[in-house]
């Protein structure tokens, strides 16, 4: 009776650790995907600086706005 119990532990013990396995292998894919949106938002910041400071010096050259 008891040797049946540990059998049904341990077969689930090993449901539960391939289980852990692919969590673990998704969660290394969200994790990637979330490194590559950072980089996106980085690469979106520095264009916008860009074309902040270029919009500044066209206003500046058409005196739309007062220095």
């Amino acid at each position: 009776m008891v040797l049946e119990h540990l059998r049904m532990i341990r077969g689930d013990l090993g449901e539960i650790k391939a289980n852990v396995r692919e969590l673990q292998t998704r969660m290394g894919g969200v994790e990637t995907g979330l490194a590559d949106l950072h980089r996106l938002i980085a690469e979106q910041s520095v264009r916008i600086d860009c074309l902040a400071g270029r919009v500044e010096r066209i206003e500046t050259r058409l005196e739309l706005v007062s220095p």
